[in-house]
């Protein structure tokens, strides 16, 4: 499966903005180098710009030291952003302020259901997602409260075209019901961080992984709510697996750069071993950084 570089540019602006946007939670693997090739890659193919985002939104899980090792090992790979970084941390009034716009047309409510509470009320669905059932929608807990916050899902459908995997159609309120937003602990969630950065920084074309493909709906309704009419072009690119068939994990220490690094493998080898694994090439071959955007124009 190839991305139609015609079929997306016709989508796009003339310089499309994308981002690379890893968490600071663990150490770059292989599968974050998939996910660079595609990034910098489709950059290039279409003529546009990336956007370097540190993603630190999980305070608890985030570390200084783990952003100064994703900062060497991009470097040393060779994938240089047009603009950033921009960290999500330094700029927290903009979440407030999002909340409050969203809040003038939907309803946002304060919740106290706990992950294990939640996980003994609600259904596993065929996706995998538990949505949440709406118990605390009308309990008018106090919104300053220790207390989770949520914004309610209306029915609906958000329909999209993904720039690998075609039409999408979605439903977040059957999908994953009133979206959390804030955690009880007043740490803003991935779904909401996201969705306000990318509304924002205008953010015109989102690559990321299969994995997110379920969670684009709920995005795109944030985006709405926050007023914007043009959610971005979406592209989301296969993942790189375990033999178990779980995807590589940071926080595993799978296919880390720094090892590979210590090993004396070149960068070439390591993007040409990540082009070859996420099936962009049939044979192993040395790419520079610069050169990923051929794999998408030949």
């Amino acid at each position: 499966m190839r991305v139609d570089l015609a079929a997306l540019a016709s989508r796009l602006p003339g310089r499309p903005l994308t981002r690379f946007a890893p968490s600071p939670t663990g150490y770059l693997h292989l599968g974050h180098v998939v996910n660079a090739i595609y990034v910098w890659g489709l950059a290039g193919a279409l003529g546009g710009r990336v956007l370097l985002r540190i993603e630190n939104h999980d305070r608890l899980r985030s570390r200084a030291e783990y952003e100064v090792a994703l900062m060497e090992d991009l470097a040393w790979l060779g994938f240089e952003a047009d603009t950033g970084p921009i960290r999500q941390s330094d700029d927290s009034a903009a979440y407030d302020a999002a909340l409050e716009r969203i809040a003038r047309s939907a309803r946002v409510y304060a919740c106290d259901c706990s992950r294990k509470n939640l996980a003994a009320r609600m259904a596993v669905t065929s996706d995998g997602e538990r949505p949440y059932p709406g118990r605390c929608r009308h309990r008018g807990l106090p919104i300053e409260g220790r207390y989770g916050l949520r914004v309610e899902m209306t029915e609906g459908a958000e329909s999209f075209v993904d720039g690998l995997v075609g039409l999408r159609i979605q439903e977040p309120s059957r999908q994953c019901g009133d979206l959390l937003v804030r955690d009880r602990d007043g740490f803003w969630t991935y779904q909401f961080a996201v969705a306000v950065d990318d509304t924002r920084q205008r953010i015109d074309l989102v690559i990321r992984g299969a994995d997110l493909l379920g969670s684009t709906g709920r995005q795109i309704r944030l985006a709405r709510m926050l007023g914007r009419a043009d959610p971005p072009v979406f592209v989301h690119h296969p993942l790189l697996m375990k033999p178990s068939g779980e995807k590589l994990s940071k926080s595993s220490g799978d296919s880390g750069i720094r090892e590979l690094r210590a090993g004396g493998v070149s960068p070439e080898e390591v993007i040409g071993r990540a082009a070859v694994a996420c099936g962009l090439i049939e044979r192993a071959e040395c790419i520079a950084a610069r050169d990923v955007a051929r794999l998408f124009t030949r």
